[in-house]
């Protein structure tokens, strides 16, 4: 009897350069195979097709840079293996000793952790605005990036875009904008005139809560740079986790369409509820950004931030009693998700640098996901109790 063939069939041979996949393949490898010295050496001088290994380029992680090039209208994409490692890659990437950054107070707190305790240790000026300053005024000759949310975490603010941008042009800085919260369909920021979009690809991108990741997406040559930054740092995305952040984006033009209609039925009946002291959510005519946010932005989002009466020990008692609302750190999944910012993502901030960014201890911050609103409602109310 005959010994079966055990001989490995490498990628490309055979019966499978017929095959024709509906969905991106997972190239589930640390490294790839080349023929010969010469097929390397090529590869190395740019004239040869490719991948050399998993750190540098990965077919699947390609398809998801693709799909996130496309939405954000841009050049190029780069993901990464979370959003703080996106945020890492562009500041290392861009940043030397002696260079100032100038960052809105009112971004994520682990943003801020980073510029303040670390990029500030290596000789980065770090220079944090106030929310109720005018980030565009602070931007100067010395000024290299800028970086800054809108809408802000947790507060939901809004920033002039165009005006930051026109003030990064006249001084020769980089603008960065992390544009988690908006999405690519409720906001597209390179068309404003940005240099480079960030996103925490963990939250609406993906939408499934359940992979890490972050992106980066703006002009070929900048990308390129990051590119390389990248590499270094070691920061790239599992292909497996590529693959589900390219199948979750096939869903989100009706995932984040169904969210903003949610939130703003959500938000609306909470501005009319007595047991609550404030609702932050741009759609709202209250909101204090409520104009600028109609004018650079195509939906008002899934989030949403409440401030109960009471203080932190209501926002605690609120937070305990839901049964349907998940209590959570993360957003942008298709379940809704409650989270404390001082317990969550600005824990450990100092209490200046909450104040500066508006936040307090009686907030909630509300990821709407799928759940139909009426039951979202039921739950709040109940909730807040007597």
């Amino acid at each position: 009897m005959s010994r079966p063939d055990t001989r490995l069939v490498h990628e490309g041979e055979g019966p499978r350069e017929q095959a024709r996949p509906a969905t991106t393949p997972i190239y589930q490898t640390s490294t790839f195979l080349f023929e010969s010295a010469a097929a390397l050496e090529a590869f190395n001088a740019g004239k040869g097709a490719g991948y050399l290994y998993s750190r540098h380029a990965n077919p699947t992680v390609e398809a998801a840079e693709a799909k996130i090039a496309a939405l954000e209208g841009a050049d190029a994409a780069l993901v990464t293996a979370s959003g703080m490692a996106a945020t890492s890659t562009a500041l290392v990437g861009l940043l030397s000793a002696g260079d100032e950054l100038v960052v809105s107070a009112a971004v994520y707190g682990g943003t801020v952790k980073l510029v303040t305790g670390i990029l500030a240790r290596f000789g980065v000026k770090v220079r944090l605005v106030p929310i109720a300053d005018d980030l565009a005024a602070a931007i100067g000759p010395s000024t290299r990036v800028v970086w800054f949310e809108s809408p802000t975490n947790p507060t939901l603010r809004c920033v002039d875009i165009a005006r930051v941008v026109e003030a990064c042009r006249a001084h020769g800085a980089t603008s960065i904008i992390d544009n988690t919260f908006a999405t690519p369909l409720n906001q597209q920021p390179l068309a404003l005139g940005v240099d480079l979009v960030m996103h925490s690809a963990t939250k609406y991108l993906n939408g499934h809560s359940d992979i890490v990741a972050g992106a980066l997406a703006g002009s070929a040559t900048l990308i390129e740079r990051l590119s390389e930054a990248r590499r270094i740092l070691g920061g790239v995305l599992d292909p497996g986790a590529a693959y589900a952040l390219a199948r979750g984006m096939k869903t989100m033009g009706l995932r984040v369409a169904r969210q903003n209609e949610s939130a703003m039925r959500l938000a609306r009946w909470l501005e009319g509820d007595p047991r609550v002291r404030q609702v932050l959510y741009p759609g709202l005519p209250s909101h204090p950004d409520h104009e600028l946010a109609s004018r650079q932005m195509r939906g008002y989002g899934g989030m949403l931030t409440v401030a109960v009466r009471g203080g932190y020990e209501a926002a605690c008692r609120v937070f305990d009693r839901f049964e349907l609302i998940g209590r959570a750190a993360s957003l942008g999944g298709i379940e809704t998700l409650c989270s404390m910012p001082v317990l969550t993502s600005h824990y450990g901030v100092a209490p200046e640098a909450l104040e500066a960014a508006g936040v307090t201890d009686d907030m909630l911050r509300i990821s709407v996901g799928l759940e139909d609103v009426e039951d979202l409602i039921a739950d709040f109310d109940r909730a807040l109790g007597p």
